[in-house]
């Protein structure tokens, strides 16, 4: 059975390490804030100025005044800050962001993304994609392994204009973990009950499968 995208969420949250500074992109991204590990202190940045996001607000909780950079109602942790665009840039491009999550159109089989732009299409701007994968040394990408007419986004090489180039360390989606290296996918491991088979078949990049793929443990 494939992950629903709180699934996804929870998967890459075991990726989170105590301690460290996580920026969360838009869509799947955000909803990694809600399954911390209760022994873990990570903290949650926002490039619109927030350092300390915690989950997302109960229905009737929500603050208008807190938001995060897709524009969603947040929770603020104790301690949390709260300051101007410019100096959370400086904290992105500086590299004290331990590790950056963002969702994707397409990622090739090179750690290529694309996320921000389909050509022809109505687009706000790039937001801070661009500076994110730039700077982070670790990003995970949180997406679905096909599109609405089902066709793979695990590709050879990217069709849509690069946010960035290389840079992207492993791939999370419905179906598998993929890590990215030395030119192809690599299967980590394999959501419940989805086959090796189902996630060749709906890879388009070069993908290499060890003798034994384990399932996720969620």
């Amino acid at each position: 059975m494939a992950l629903d995208k709180i699934g996804i969420a929870k998967r890459i949250a075991q990726e989170l390490q105590d301690g460290w500074y996580v920026n969360l992109g838009i869509g799947i991204p955000t909803l990694v804030a809600n399954y911390v590990p209760e022994e873990m202190t990570v903290e949650f940045q926002s490039e619109n100025g927030v350092l300390g996001m915690g989950p997302f607000p109960f229905e009737g909780e929500e603050d208008a005044d807190l938001i995060n950079a897709g524009k969603q109602t947040i929770t603020v942790n104790p301690g949390a800050s709260f300051f101007d665009s410019a100096t959370s840039f400086a904290m992105i491009r500086g590299q004290h962001v331990q590790l950056t999550v963002l969702g994707a159109m397409e990622v090739s089989q090179y750690g290529d993304i694309a996320n921000w732009k389909i050509p022809g299409k109505m687009v706000k701007g790039m937001g801070g994609a661009m500076d994110l994968v730039a700077s982070a040394e670790n990003i995970i990408v949180a997406m679905m392994h096909s599109n609405k007419a089902g066709e793979s986004k695990i590709l050879p090489a990217c069709t849509l204009p690069l946010t960035g180039v290389g840079c992207v360390k492993k791939v999370v989606t419905e179906l598998a973990v993929l890590e990215i290296k030395n030119g192809a996918f690599h299967l980590i491991e394999r959501a419940p009950g989805v086959t090796v088979e189902e996630i060749i078949a709906k890879t388009a990049g070069k993908l290499i499968v060890p003798e034994f793929v384990p399932e996720m443990v969620l």
